[in-house]
């Protein structure tokens, strides 16, 4: 909706009246008095003039991060996203939680909320109102999808309480969670990464950077084969990563994230250092060289404005890369981490920046820079009954973990609902598959192969094929687990679940920890 257009009056009061102060001061003061006053009075109306009206929360372009803040770190999180996504493009602005009405909710598709917990599992004062006002509305917002972080402190017995109850009124009155809901531990960096994650997938731009670095531990890229040789789509990798030897393999769980911190090619490094005329093997304050420090910074394609400095006051000017997140898909029982990665290019050539370093540019035995990160939204109970996994490419990584997870635990008949682009290229762990179907560790394997025949068929499909048995198996106790893209796959899925089991029976699965999703 269009703004009215200011009355003039309400416009230009503020240089009437400069006006007539001015005249004022012509009648009455000496000269040199007069020429001051004039300058401050046009000043004043130049302010008053350029000064921004208050922000207009009712404009519907806007993505609105809202936020519930008691002691100022939610909002200040909500800022920071919205400048993200503003630098991505997007118009988004930071509100007060408490300005959101039943109009202007009516209005907005998308939301995403920043909600810290206060004392007791409380609402932030300012938004009590709200957390009241929603208590006992019955509005439809079917047409929103959003997606929500938590603050807390888990010192507290009721840990990200507010954000809890949030959640469970938004899907109660029909939104649509974009990503399973993240709660930060006071603040907890990793979190706060993730949440930066799901703001570019939002923003459609992955390249923001890290609030702040992970503490990455040195690891080594042990293998790596191409499991699509011949694919029409691009070729993904199935890599072997172990810590040093003298190290031993840390602990983590299925449905953990591997953060990555890739580096650039050594000739674009190479490259610059030659334009620059600085040599690279210089050791400087950290005890790195110069090219290696390089090699984690974005690199410009015109140096120029970088003659001149020296090693130091260069790494000051070029910021670091932000990390790529990997699903596991291994357990350390297994002797290594295990990703599936695909090669990412643009239209122009240029390889992706995580998966260009791990997949080409990076040798075998290189040095990988990687954090383990625990990822409890996609973590099961031990006793969470059989699975229904349903993923597409490389989200197989996720969901052949928590596969490897349940045959360790002797838990067997699973259903895997798997979509690829073709079934001579793209069966990716053919015979890991193969071998856990005959023995019934996967009751049942769905397999849906898009250009294998006229009319394309994707995962979603077969989900939507199997409906009675859906029912049946989640009756039966079942989980879900779905990782992934997010377009098209996951939201397909999403969508087709509230179709086919309601909203009411979606949520209750969601708050029993019988749904997970990771979605990329």
């Amino acid at each position: 909706m269009t703004p009215s257009p200011t009355p003039l009056f309400q416009r230009y009061w503020p240089v009437l009246a400069c006006l007539v102060l001015a005249g004022a001061l012509l009648w009455l003061q000496p000269p040199r008095e007069i020429s001051a006053g004039l300058t401050v009075l046009a000043w004043l109306g130049v302010c008053f003039l350029s000064r921004k009206p208050r922000a207009d929360f009712s404009q519907t372009g806007e993505l609105w991060v809202a936020y519930a803040s008691q002691g100022g770190q939610a909002r200040e999180i909500a800022e920071r996203s919205a400048g993200q996504l503003r630098m991505a493009g997007i118009e988004a602005q930071a509100v007060p939680i408490d300005t959101l009405t039943s109009e202007r909710l009516a209005k907005r598709q998308r939301l995403l909320l920043v909600a810290s917990t206060y004392g007791e599992g409380e609402a932030p004062d300012h938004a009590a109102r709200f957390q009241r006002w929603l208590d006992g509305v019955r509005i439809d917002l079917g047409q929103i999808d959003y997606a929500l972080l938590g603050l807390g402190d888990s010192h507290y017995p009721q840990f990200c309480g507010f954000a809890h109850r949030l959640d469970s009124q938004l899907q109660r009155l029909g939104a649509r969670p974009l990503f399973d809901r993240l709660e930060a531990d006071r603040c907890d960096p990793t979190v706060l990464r993730q949440w930066q994650q799901q703001l570019g997938l939002l923003a459609g731009q992955r390249d923001f950077a890290d609030w702040q670095a992970p503490a990455y531990q040195s690891w080594r890229l042990e293998a790596r084969h191409c499991l699509n040789p011949g694919s029409q789509g691009r070729p993904a990798f199935h890599l072997q990563l172990r810590p040093p030897a003298d190290v031993p393999l840390p602990n983590w769980q299925a449905g953990d994230i591997a953060e990555i911190g890739p580096c650039q090619p050594p000739e674009k490094v190479a490259a610059l250092l030659r334009a620059l005329e600085l040599e690279g093997q210089q050791i400087l304050s950290e005890g790195q060289s110069l090219i290696e420090q390089l090699a984690r910074c974005r690199l410009p394609d015109d140096p120029g404005p970088l003659h001149g400095l020296n090693a130091d006051a260069l790494l000051q000017a070029l910021p670091r890369l932000p990390h790529r997140d990997y699903s596991i898909a291994s357990l350390p029982a297994d002797g290594a981490l295990e990703l599936l990665v695909r090669l990412q290019q643009d239209a122009v050539g240029n390889l992706g920046l995580g998966s260009g370093w791990l997949c080409q540019h990076a040798t075998l035995g290189a040095a990988i820079d990687l954090r383990i990160r625990a990822n409890p939204a996609f973590r099961l109970e031990a006793d969470s009954g059989p699975l229904i996994l349903i993923g597409n490419g490389t989200g197989l990584a996720g969901l052949r973990a928590h596969l490897h997870e349940r045959q360790q635990l002797g838990q067997h008949g699973h259903w895997l609902l798997f979509g690829e682009r073709s079934a001579a290229c793209d069966m990716f762990f053919e015979s890991e598959l193969c071998a856990w179907q005959r023995s019934g560790h996967l009751a049942r394997l769905d397999l849906a192969f898009s250009r294998d025949q006229a009319q394309p068929v994707y995962v979603q499909h077969l989900l939507r094929d199997a409906a009675d048995e859906l029912r049946s198996w989640i009756e039966g106790g079942a989980s879900l687990l779905v990782c992934g893209s997010l377009k098209g796959m996951g939201e397909d899925v999403d969508a087709l679940l509230h179709g086919l089991l309601g909203q009411k029976q979606v949520a209750a699965l969601r708050e029993a920890g019988r749904y997970r999703r990771d979605l990329y």
